[in-house]
This record gives structure tokens, sequence and C-alpha cells, in this order.
């Protein structure tokens, strides 16, 4: 087993922090106590991950996972809503968030996998729920086909095999425009023409969590642009991808596919079609959300995702 240490400690909560998420709840409908989560480290040979605990440790686990160019955030409202039946853990991918980045720009589904094992080693995890949205749910997937044995459930959010590509062009260029601004307004300005559906004034706070300013005053975001240079790379690590979603059958676990209604990534039709690969697969659809499912609708999502659990657990 790697060596793997536990870092950082609870972050004092803020009242900007709790006013933001008291907001978010509020916007999206959800009802729960307002609390934030434990923002922690855990340190592995030439990696350093963090994640956001919730809390309520002895309940059954649900490890989140971000999508490309996004954070552990991104499943803050989610959490909120579960925290009193699971115990809620999001983790940011290497080279996102406020982990680090690969000094190797090894990005690859292997890496990324190597991740996951040492989190869930490390947090002594069985019987777990994995969750992943887009490049998350691609991760969620490619641990599952080697470890489905350790899973109680895997969910994969607006992700599978047939990505539309013009959906995908949409995200990637969006990320490069917005890869150096010089005003935060600009990057809030940029994320509300990306995606009209968001509040703008939940923009603020959120995207903090994704860019950082420089000295010189220029805003960049944090997670690593190399990991979407390589075309080679990425067009290998596709073809990997769609030759192991076709041996889905070997996921011995309850899987939920999920697929926002108005998704420019994943249709409802190819998201049906993936859930019947799976030995146990399922379907649901979200309505009122695009790509970034958990964003644009948490409270239907976090809905979703109970009902499905209590079904199959």
């Amino acid at each position: 087993m790697r060596e793997v240490k536990q870092l950082g400690k609870p972050v004092v909560a803020s009242a900007e922090e709790l006013e933001h998420l008291a907001l978010a709840a509020k916007l999206s409908g959800v009802e729960a106590e307002i609390v934030l989560p434990e923002s922690l480290e855990i340190a592995m040979p030439r990696m350093r991950l963090h994640y956001l605990d919730w809390g309520t440790t002895g309940r059954r686990p649900i490890v989140f996972l971000h999508g490309a160019a996004l954070n552990a955030h991104t499943w803050d409202v989610v959490c909120l809503a579960l925290r009193q039946q699971y115990h809620c853990l999001a983790v940011d991918h290497r080279g996102h968030g406020e982990s680090a980045w690969s000094e190797d720009a090894d990005y690859s589904g292997d890496a990324h996998r190597g991740d996951i094992e040492a989190f869930a080693d490390h947090l002594n995890l069985d019987q777990f729920v994995l969750v992943g949205h887009s490049m998350g749910g691609f991760n969620a997937f490619n641990y599952a086909f080697h470890h489905s044995h350790r899973l109680a459930a895997l969910v994969l959010v607006d992700a599978g095999p047939s990505m539309l590509v013009k959906g995908a062009r949409r995200i990637v260029d969006f990320v490069n425009e917005t890869a150096e601004m010089d005003s935060f307004e600009e990057i809030i300005r940029k994320a509300l023409e990306f995606n009209p559906r968001r509040d703008p004034r939940l923009l603020r706070r959120s995207l903090l969590h994704n860019f950082r300013q420089k000295p010189g005053g220029k805003w960049v975001r944090k997670n690593d642009l190399r990991m979407w240079h390589d075309m080679r790379k990425r067009e290998q690590e596709r073809e990997r991808l769609k030759e192991r979603f076709g041996q889905a059958k070997q996921v011995n676990c309850p899987t939920l596919i999920v697929q926002g209604s108005l998704s420019d990534i994943f249709t409802s039709e190819d998201a049906q079609k993936l859930a019947t690969q799976f030995s146990e697969g399922h379907y649901a659809q979200v309505g009122e959300a695009g790509h970034t499912v958990q964003g644009d609708n948490p409270r239907v999502f976090a809905q979703v995702l109970s009902e499905f659990l209590g079904k199959v657990l």
C-alpha cells in the first residue's frame, strides 16, 4: 500500500462563506442546516489531494468527483442536502482546486484512478458510493471497472462514451478563453455567457474556488491547463475508455446514469443506452439542467440520487 499522510485542519467558517451557501441552498430550494465542510488534504508520493468532508462520519460514505476545470465545491448544495443521510466527501482532482498539480503533467485515467485508490484506502472506505460528473464520471467508471467489489453503487453524471463533440468543444473554448483575465468582473461576465442558468449573485464566491489573482493583478485558473494540450494522449484516453465501456457488465454494483435534460454534451438516448450496458444499470434525467447537473439543479439531483440509493442499498 502506498504511503499516505493526512494533512490540514478544519477551516474556520467565515460569515461570507456561510451566507453564500445559505443563499445557494435557498435559491435551489434545498432546506437544510447550513454548515461548512472541513477542508482537508492527504499527501501521497508526488501528489497532494485536497477534499471536503461534510461530516456525519459513520453513515455510508459518498465520494463525489467533479468534472474538468471544476472543483469539489461544485457539489456543495448536493452535499448539504444529503449530509444527514450520508457521509459526503468531495475531492479536488489532481491539477484542480486546492490539490497539487502533477509534476510531469500526468493526468491520465490511470493516474486519476491511482489517486482514488489512495484516497479510498487512506479513509478505509468500503461499500461506498462513487459519484462522478463528466471527467469525474470517467474517472469513477475507471475505478469501478477495477474495483466495483468495493462499491455499494456507482453514479455517472452526464458522462459516457458518446459525448457530443460540439458541446465538448464549447467547454474547451470557454476554459481556454478564461485561462487568464484582466479582471474578476470579466470572468463573471464570461461565465454568465457560457451558462446563463447560473445566478450572478452566487458566481462571485463560487468562481473564487476556480481562479486566483497573480501579484501583477491578472486572474488565472487554478486548474492545470497542460491536461488539455496533448491531443494525441487525449485521443488515446478516449479510445481506452470506449473499450472499457464496452465491457461495462464487469461492473457488478448498481449503476445510475444521470443526464441533464438541457445537456449539449450527452443525449438522453445515449444515456439510456449506456444504462443497459451495465449488469444492474438504471437511468434518470434531471430537468432544467444542462451538462453541469449538480450546479444547475442540485435539489432535484439530490432527490434522484437519494431515491436511487434508497432502492438499491
